[in-house]
């Protein structure tokens, strides 16, 4: 792991890299991001054919706000200098591994091993653009709810605007993609219907 020395030679780097790097975007003023950073530290350990980036905000002016990053703790998944994967809030190195790299979750114990197995993980992906305040809204309540989620900004991906509109005919944002099916905007009635909050869901 690195730890980001200046924002100016970094974005050098990025722009110019061959292959993913992911930014870790903390902070020692905040009491989240202190939490969080041994998890990001050990999701480094865990992918050395990644580059990972330490990015201490308090230091590294100018390059959150290049990612978007409006708060910390945020890990950003960046391909070809652009955002293409984000985890916000407080994750485990598992969690890490699933919202940036698709990794499957660890497999649980079978009643022989002792421990209860637990339900697979829902896939959430959220469909944003940076000055949507909805958008801020559903993904403070996803977070609120420990749910793990892929953050798509469209405003910079126009091939997943597209495959967002294909799909729900609908260009407006905030929109979410929960295991296959499309939210438009912020119906908390049906996400948490699909995510099984708060006893609401439904057979």
């Amino acid at each position: 792991m690195e730890i980001a020395k200046d924002s100016s030679s970094l974005l050098a780097t990025l722009e110019g890299a061959d292959r993913p790097v992911v930014l870790g975007f903390f902070g020692d003023f905040s009491e989240a991001a202190r939490k969080a950073r041994p998890a990001f530290e050990r999701f480094c350990a865990d992918h050395p054919e990644l580059r990972t980036v330490l990015v201490d905000v308090g230091r590294v002016k100018d390059l959150h706000r290049r990612y978007g990053v409006a708060a910390v703790p945020t890990v950003v998944l960046v391909e070809r200098g652009e955002a293409a994967r984000r985890a916000v809030g407080v994750q485990t190195a598992e969690q890490l591994a699933r919202a940036l790299l698709d990794a499957p979750p660890p497999a649980a114990a079978g009643a022989s091993g002792g421990a209860a197995e637990r339900p697979p993980a829902h896939r959430v992906t959220v469909f944003t653009t940076p000055s949507c305040p909805w958008c801020t809204r559903v993904k403070a309540y996803l977070r609120q709810n420990a749910v793990d989620f892929r953050e798509v900004d469209v405003a910079k991906d126009e091939k997943a605007a597209q495959r967002m509109v294909a799909r729900s005919g609908q260009m407006g944002v905030p929109q979410l993609d929960i295991d296959g099916r499309m939210i438009v905007g912020f119906d908390k009635p049906r996400i948490d219907q699909l995510l099984k909050i708060g006893g609401r869901a439904t057979a």
